[in-house]
């Protein structure tokens, strides 16, 4: 049994060398300008993406710029990116977040893609301001409906917390994101704000913005 989980604890960390390679060397400020670039794409989007009707109605919004996924033995998925929430000031300064999953199989492949998600309510909302959630698990997560048009009257749209999207060749699709953990990236924020801070005090809307922040905030006031 013990060499059983030394086993998985090394194919872990290899996989995570080979797969997810550039996740430790690409800085806050390159991410936060990739989930900028992210958010703005929603807008020239054709058909194939968001409903806009969802997109004014989420009481948050979470960008992940590169969700890489891979697989040999163990699978994983991880990514980092940024959440803000509707404020009584507007949105909120962006708050760190990582995303984390992983299943044991016998797969070989990889990818990289990039992630939306939309909390739409206010139990979704909690959640975000909770340390360390899990979607499908602690939240009722769903994958999102697409249409620019669309209607959004679907029974994920009405009882899911949070609607999480992905987007390859420029549209954006439903993407189911079930036993995935999110949670706060403390180094990002620190990073972003030169000192510790929580997501609980950035999402509730009582910091003010790094100034690196200006692009992605000025793209998710359009919505």
């Amino acid at each position: 049994m013990c060499g059983n989980r030394t086993f998985l604890a090394i194919a872990t960390v290899a996989l995570t060398a080979q797969f997810f390679p550039g996740t430790a060397l690409a800085s806050t400020p390159e991410r936060l300008a990739a989930a900028a670039a992210s958010v703005n794409e929603l807008s020239a989007a054709p058909d194939k993406s968001i409903p806009a009707d969802l997109l004014k109605k989420a009481e948050c919004i979470i960008v992940v710029p590169s969700l890489k996924k891979g697989a040999i033995v163990v699978g994983g998925e991880y990514g980092r990116g940024f959440a803000s929430c509707r404020t009584a000031r507007g949105w909120s300064a962006p708050a760190s977040v990582k995303i984390e999953g992983g299943s044991v199989g016998f797969q070989i492949g990889g990818a990289e893609t990039e992630v939306v998600m939309l909390v739409m309510n206010k139990e979704g909302v909690n959640r975000l301001l909770s340390t360390k959630f899990t979607l499908g698990g602690e939240v009722k997560a769903a994958a999102g409906p697409v249409g620019r048009t669309g209607t959004a009257q679907t029974d994920a749209a009405m009882t899911a917390e949070i609607l999480s999207y992905s987007r390859t060749r420029g549209a954006f699709a439903g993407v189911s994101l079930t036993g995935a953990t999110l949670r706060e990236d403390d180094s990002a924020n620190k990073d972003l704000y030169g000192k510790e801070m929580t997501n609980k005090e950035i999402l509730s809307g009582g910091v003010t913005a790094p100034a690196g922040a200006g692009p992605f905030l000025a793209a998710i006031k359009k919505f």
